[in-house]
Parts: structure tokens; C-alpha cells; sequence
């Protein structure tokens, strides 16, 4: 499958079947993780994986937008401590943001299933996720992708939309249609 193909192809999958993700495939995840851009190379990306049943349990308890029978759950955190310094210092939230978006891609072209789940900036997630995960207070969780072979299937697809698109510069006289939708955490 070629990179294009494979990027239509990704969609969030939220039907898992009862069979575990192998560890070799969970490390290559993580490694695609790991390729992503980072601002000045910090890297402050951390990643939790939970791939224990009473772990996850506990997880989809706490979390009500985390509640689909994958077998694993990758945490992907910024490191305060690594993050770029000064007045990028928000930009953990990009590196971690493309970290999140290799995984997605990369189980994709070995056929697992995956759904972002948003954790930052919602403090009613963050809180009880740091404290069941034990994360301490300069280490933010960013979201959580839920990984499994998938029970579903979705068309490939993308959503271009020409009216998103300008030329050259903006034009804020284009009409558009808002979806006045509350944040669920879910991408």
C-alpha cells in the first residue's frame, strides 16, 4: 500500500476483535511515533502503553470516551522537562500532535484498527488519567490512541473541501457552514 493510499485508508475504528496486538508490532508503532518532526529536535513525546485487561479496564472506567474493547491503549505524553524552551514551549502539543498521527498512518499499513482519543487540554481527562497512570505533574498526556485488529470496516476517503482552500491569501468574506458540535475528545 503506498503512503496516499494508506493515509485515505486510515479512519477511526472503534469495533475491535478479541485478539492481542503482538509486541513487535506495538515497538514498530512506536517507532513511526518517533520519526515524526519535532521543534528543535526536542522530542518530548513519552508514550504509556497499556496493554494489561485490568489496566484497560480501569482506563475505560475512568475515561467515558475511551470505552471500545481495543487491547492496547498508547498514552502519548509531552515532557515538560524536553519540551522547546521560551515561547515554543507550547509546541509539545505539534510533536506529540505528529507523533500521534505516524501511529494512525503506521498501523493503518499493517492492518490494525486505531482511534484518537483527545485528552489535553480537558482537565476532567487529564486529572484521572495522571493519577491512574501514575504520571507526574511536568508530563502532559496529549490523547490516547486505542489500537486492535479492527471488527469493521470503513471506504477509504478524504474530506477535501475546495471552499477550505485559498490561494495566495485569505479570503474572510467565503461563506461557510460551522458544525456547532461540543468537544468529546475524540478525533
Amino acid at each position: 500500500m503506498d503512503v496516499i493510499e494508506t493515509i485515505y485508508k486510515r479512519r477511526s475504528i472503534r469495533k475491535y476483535l478479541d485478539k492481542p496486538v503482538e509486541k513487535d508490532a506495538i515497538i514498530t508503532l512506536l517507532k513511526a511515533a518517533t520519526a515524526a518532526p519535532t521543534a528543535a529536535n526536542c522530542q518530548p513525546w513519552e508514550f504509556i502503553v497499556i496493554n494489561e485487561v485490568e489496566k484497560l479496564t480501569v482506563l475505560k472506567e475512568k475515561l467515558i470516551f475511551a470505552r471500545y474493547n481495543a487491547p492496547v491503549a498508547i498514552v502519548v505524553c509531552g515532557n515538560m522537562k524536553l519540551a522547546f524552551k521560551g515561547p515554543g514551549r507550547e509546541m509539545w502539543v505539534q510533536d506529540c500532535s505528529a507523533a500521534i498521527e505516524n501511529i494512525l498512518i503506521a498501523a493503518t499499513s499493517i492492518d490494525l484498527g486505531t482511534v484518537w482519543i483527545g485528552v489535553h487540554p480537558i482537565e476532567s481527562n487529564i486529572k484521572p488519567l495522571k493519577k491512574l497512570l501514575n504520571i507526574p505533574d511536568y508530563v502532559i498526556p496529549l490523547g490516547i490512541v486505542l489500537v486492535g485488529h479492527p471488527a469493521e470496516t470503513k471506504e477509504a476517503r478524504t474530506r477535501f473541501n475546495e471552499k477550505r482552500v485559498y490561494w495566495q491569501e485569505y479570503e474572510p468574506d467565503r461563506k461557510h457552514r460551522s458544525k456547532n458540535k461540543p468537544i468529546l475528545g475524540h478525533y
